[in-house]
């Protein structure tokens, strides 16, 4: 379980057991397994809740509406919970309902690039599925980021819109690649079953864009934090057929990848004061981004929960 300030698990408690209640389901020994951007509890009858921040009803529609696209093209993902109709909102959150997967452990960079590649060949559903558009969220978090200095929240809005301006000229590039994406393709979102299955989680951030998108999430673990070995990234071009850092528009898409992890650790820093490593990282991050720490990379970022 990932640990989280009691304040967040109780809050997740109670819109689980109101959503409980509402949809006839036994909430007895529930357990939390993670409580970060979403809170994932595990509940009677092999059944996993998933509950969003509040405002994310239509993501989780979406998540929903991709689960069942997903089992219908054969790619191994998490399931929705058969004869539940959800989501259901509770209190501004939204809250659904899953089947637990087999025994797991997280995927490894290799069998992230197998689902990618398996995804990224699919045609797109006949649902919309909302263009990449990485920026709105990063505002966000910049918005939400009370607890860091002023003159860094104002620098780091600043750099945002470069970087959108730099995305923009990007995405108007002839021959720029498109299919659907998963959005936050890592190896936490996948879970390796002990039949050798790999699992897709996370479906939430699912959208249309360049391919790339996708496997610069795997490739700013290698460049920018040093968090993968050099084999490991080996492997995971050599199972996908692609090195995205050879790509010219690379370095457009690690820089916004930076800066979101940076503006995530800037909202926990806020809403978590106490937590024993989130100021110190973000305050890092930030003068990394800044020049601060030298512009080699890769830097020595560690995860903030």
């Amino acid at each position: 379980m990932t640990l989280a300030p009691a304040d967040s698990v109780n809050v997740s408690r109670r819109v689980l057991i109101d959503a409980s209640r509402a949809l006839g389901l036994d909430t007895e020994g529930a357990e939390p397994i993670r409580i970060a951007e979403n809170a994932i509890w595990r509940i009677p009858g092999k059944l996993v809740a998933r509950i969003s921040r509040p405002g994310g009803t239509p993501a989780a529609s979406r998540e929903i509406a991709v689960a069942n696209w997903l089992a219908g093209q054969g790619i191994p993902a998490v399931r929705p919970a058969p004869g539940i109709a959800q989501p259901i909102t509770i209190d501004g959150r939204a809250v659904t309902i899953w089947e637990e997967l087999p025994p797991h452990r997280d995927g490894n960079v290799s069998e992230v690039a197998y689902l990618l590649k398996a995804l990224h060949a699919l045609p797109e559903p006949d649902f919309d599925l909302e263009p990449l558009e990485p920026f709105r969220k990063i505002r966000t978090r910049l918005d939400q980021a009370k607890a860091i200095k002023e003159s860094d929240r104002e620098w780091l809005y600043g750099y945002t819109d470069e970087l959108e301006a730099a995305w923009l000229r990007l995405v108007e590039s002839p021959g720029l690649s498109r299919c659907v994406l998963h959005g936050d393709a890592w190896v936490g979102n996948v879970a390796s079953a002990e039949d050798g299955t790999a699992y897709l989680l996370d479906l939430d951030s699912f959208t249309v864009g360049p391919r790339e998108w996708d496997l610069t999430s795997t490739a700013v673990k290698l460049t920018s934090t040093s968090s993968i070995t050099q084999h490991e990234y080996e492997d995971f071009c050599t199972v996908y057929g692609a090195d995205v850092t050879s790509w010219e528009g690379y370095e457009v898409l690690r820089d916004i990848r930076e800066l979101r992890m940076t503006a995530y650790a800037a909202r926990i820093t806020t809403e978590h004061p106490d937590h024993p490593h989130a100021r110190h990282e973000t305050q890092y991050r930030i003068e990394c981004l800044m020049g601060g720490q030298g512009q080699q990379r890769p830097w020595r970022w560690t995860a903030v929960p």
